[in-house]
């Protein structure tokens, strides 16, 4: 077969190009509903929220995120108009429900440990992830095909199947319900994952590299901080969206080992709850204020995310 005609073969027809954007166009579609449906009911109020059928057409208002940031109690008309007017959007909002606010709520506490947690840990195991690839890469190491399966065998692990355990050896420790305690499991966690991905990535910078700079007297840390590290940022961006998504989203070790102090927002979304019933605006206002910074991280670094992905394939 000639090369003209494997190159006939191989290259998509205008017709599969147009076919594979729809799917993707449709697929991106599909996917973004959810969030663009929860985003507007952060905008209802508790009866349209689940009002049937669905609304698509409303009046916005901001009870869900008031509702979100402030705890409030049911007083009597008389006591209200006694207080004077509102002081703000979220008074004047309350009560019209014959209600005030009490005070803040826990939202925020819980947002803030959520970042401490998802950040440190995904610092922890990037840092470990790009030293351990390093050196798997680099130097002979005694079973290493052997040590980087079982790194990776710890991810196949379902969490339940360690849940007793942690919680029990948290437990004596003194972990319970810390920032350092997740910290500490989240970053055990995900550098498995960073070790590998990392590893893949320091394999494609050429060692001729590091070798000229120990020649210009550089050491073996020198050599990888200034020439092989700068060349592996897009692989440590890459790898660092990925372990920040799996801190940021964690559920079921958060509901396990935090109850106050450390809790971070997953479990704490949930239990919002109104009167009668859960507060769905609320519930909604904390998810869209959740996704922000997730989304921020993302787009900062999608360039050296799509570097990261294609870097194996196109650095030669």
């Amino acid at each position: 077969m000639s090369l003209t005609s494997a190159h006939s073969v191989v290259a998509p027809s205008v017709v599969s190009k147009r076919v594979a954007g729809t799917i993707i166009v449709l697929y991106a579609l599909i996917s973004i509903v959810p969030l663009l449906w929860i985003f507007a009911t952060s905008f209802k109020t508790p009866p349209d929220s689940i009002a049937y059928p669905p609304k698509i057409l409303f009046q916005p208002s901001l009870e869900g995120y008031c509702n979100l940031f402030s705890t409030r109690t049911r007083q009597t008309p008389e006591y209200i108009n006694s207080l004077g007017p509102a002081t703000g959007v979220c008074d004047e909002t309350v009560r019209k429900r014959n209600m005030v606010i009490a005070g803040p709520s826990n939202f925020m506490p819980r947002f803030v440990n959520s970042l401490i947690i998802a950040f440190g840990s995904t610092f922890c195991a990037v840092f470990l992830g790009t030293l351990s690839a390093y050196g798997f890469s680099r130097f002979k190491v005694p079973l290493a095909d052997d040590l980087l399966f079982f790194i990776l065998s710890t991810r196949m692990m379902p969490p339940i199947a360690v849940a007793i355990p942690i919680y029990l050896m948290y437990r004596e420790l003194g972990l319970s319900d810390t920032a350092l305690g997740m910290i500490l499991l989240y970053t055990a966690v995900n550098v498995s994952l960073a070790v590998w991905l990392l590893k893949g990535f320091i394999d494609e910078i050429p060692r001729e590299y590091e070798e000229a700079a120990m020649i210009d007297g550089y050491t073996r840390l020198q050599a990888f901080w200034r020439t092989v590290l700068p060349q592996a940022t897009t692989g440590i961006a890459a790898t660092a969206i990925f372990c920040l998504i799996f801190a940021w989203n964690e559920y079921a070790f958060a509901a396990l080992l935090t109850s106050g102090t450390a809790q971070t927002a997953p479990p704490f979304i949930p239990t919002i709850i109104g009167e009668g019933g859960q507060d769905w605006p609320a519930v909604a206002a904390g998810t869209t204020i959740f996704l922000v910074p997730i989304l921020v991280f993302t787009i900062l670094l999608r360039k050296q995310l799509l570097r990261g992905i294609t870097f194996g394939a196109v650095r030669k």
